[in-house]
């Protein structure tokens, strides 16, 4: 159902968006369906929720892995955000996700603890590295996204209902920043710095939403990620609690550059002189 709307536009990158999407999504069922066949075989049992030979269980993990975009099977979504407008790409960071994590969560028994540490410390860290550098605002989300993933992960296995906590309050900090931009008209870096004149309330919101986002302590964001630091305590991970908080500082640096862009005042001159340039600028 999403596809459609991701090729929308007929844009080749829009094209090429819904190639990527379809074909990850594609691979990813199989493999689901494929683990389920190798689990009957070895031991007579269809329910995905109670698997227990280890190569079924390696299988599924990577496949809901691959469905969600963690590292290392990431790649697709980036791109795949980037292709589509605003509000697919909305679609694509919270409804299109809510699949993916019911079967995480139906299945957690199934799956391979190690793996999901593993790979939920790793999507923390790559989805703060490669954000860095990126002046395109889907991209940053996109990956801000990913940084997500790794804490939703990193619980799952001790205590599943702060996974679902977290991916709603993710939802709908997300919700609010898509649709912030999607208002104010902002693709890149650039043009976010001179929407503030446009709508300064908008634009403080977004501020706040962002920070949250990076779960600075005043704001809802901070919640999950305490509840997740204090469970992960108790279940004697400290190391890896310090570092995927280390990993999540690495987020905090571009929501700050976003939340700073986002509510920077320009000089007149500076903000018409913008202004001009991006009416003049070839499409």
């Amino acid at each position: 159902s999403i596809l459609p709307l991701i090729s929308k536009s007929h844009h080749p990158r829009a094209i090429e968006a819904a190639t990527k999407y379809f074909l990850t999504q594609a691979t990813a069922s199989a493999l689901v369906l494929f683990s389920s066949m190798t689990n009957a075989w070895h031991t007579g049992q269809w329910d995905i929720t109670q698997m227990t030979h280890p190569t079924s269980c390696l299988i599924l993990t990577s496949a809901i892995a691959m469905k969600l975009g963690m590292v290392p099977f990431h790649f697709w979504f980036p791109e795949v955000l980037q292709g589509s407008p605003l509000t697919t790409g909305l679609l694509l960071s919270t409804i299109m996700k809510l699949p993916p994590i019911t079967l995480l969560f139906m299945t957690h028994h199934s799956l391979n603890p190690t793996l999901l540490t593993c790979m939920a410390i790793m999507s923390a860290a790559l989805g703060g590295w490669m954000g860095l550098n990126q002046t395109q605002v889907r991209k940053v989300l996109a990956f801000s996204s990913i940084s997500h993933l790794g804490w939703m992960t990193i619980i799952l296995s001790f205590n599943p209902k702060l996974t679902l906590l977290n991916f709603y309050l993710y939802t709908l900090m997300t919700l609010s920043i898509f649709l912030t931009l999607n208002t104010i008209k902002v693709l890149k870096l650039s043009t976010l710095i001179t929407s503030w004149t446009k709508a300064p309330s908008l634009n403080a919101m977004l501020l706040l939403t962002l920070l949250s986002l990076a779960g600075l302590p005043p704001l809802t964001g901070f919640l999950p990620k305490w509840l997740i630091i204090q469970e992960l305590t108790k279940q004697n991970m400290a190391p890896m609690a310090t570092m995927i908080s280390l990993f999540s500082l690495l987020g905090l640096y571009f929501y700050l550059r976003l939340a700073y862009c986002a509510t920077i005042t320009l000089p007149p001159h500076t903000t018409n002189h913008m202004k001009q340039w991006h009416s003049h600028k070839p499409a």
